[in-house]
């Protein structure tokens, strides 16, 4: 393994995880069962790649034949349960909005490196002139496991409610492309990711900062 395969196994891990414990939080909230909260961390961790492996022709899609991304996501699903269900206070009164600021973490901190693990999965499959592809891949990869998530636990897709997520990855996703083709891939990979993690810190910081009643009304 070359210093380029490392440092993308080492994200992708990371990634894993952030995705792997956004969704575990999620079906914890929705009280769902052990079975329920693996199925929706296996989900929002590896359900992006999937769909881009599938796009890209890729059959069977990594998860399967490299199954320690989900054997990964298991594991965090089963911490994230474990510590949720003997400490519940944690998702009630005022550490509520500790919860929904972690789970801002974890979802930008996944979002960020899957949209760049997305680009650099197109271009080491020949695809590195194409701008749109590109960016299409790393965005997918970015929102996709989070869209089925919120599918399956029947609250509004993410995507769909907190318009800088989306547009986070789309940005985060060109950065890449164009740090790419003048940087290499571990200067692009690491420098949009930290892109698309800073973007949604800034709507994030500038939510919460909104008057009380604006939040509520918005949510």
């Amino acid at each position: 393994m070359d210093y380029q395969q490392l440092i993308t196994f080492i994200m992708e891990m990371l990634g894993t995880v952030a995705f792997a414990a956004s969704g575990a939080m999620v079906a914890v909230d929705r009280a769902m069962d052990i079975f329920g909260v693996i199925v929706l961390g296996v989900t929002t961790a590896v359900g992006g790649g999937a769909i881009r492996d599938v796009i890209l022709g890729i059959v069977p899609p990594a998860m399967f034949r490299n199954p320690i991304y989900t054997l990964v996501a298991t594991i965090t699903s089963c911490v994230v349960f474990m510590i949720l269900y003997l400490k519940k206070e944690l998702l009630q009164g005022h550490n509520r909005e500790t919860y929904d600021k972690v789970m801002l973490v974890m979802d930008s901190i996944g979002l960020g490196i899957f949209t760049v693990v997305g680009v650099n999965t197109g271009i080491s499959h020949g695809y590195v002139d194409y701008m749109f592809l590109l960016v299409f891949l790393g965005t997918i990869t970015g929102v996709g496991g989070g869209l089925l998530r919120d599918i399956m636990a029947g609250v509004p897709p993410y995507i769909l409610v907190r318009h800088i997520y989306a547009c986070a990855s789309i940005v985060g996703a060109i950065v890449c492309v164009v740090l790419y083709r003048h940087f290499g891939a571990v200067a692009s990979m690491v420098g949009a990711s930290a892109v698309v993690v800073l973007i949604r810190y800034l709507a994030a910081h500038y939510r919460w900062n909104l008057p009380k009643l604006t939040r509520e009304e918005e949510n």
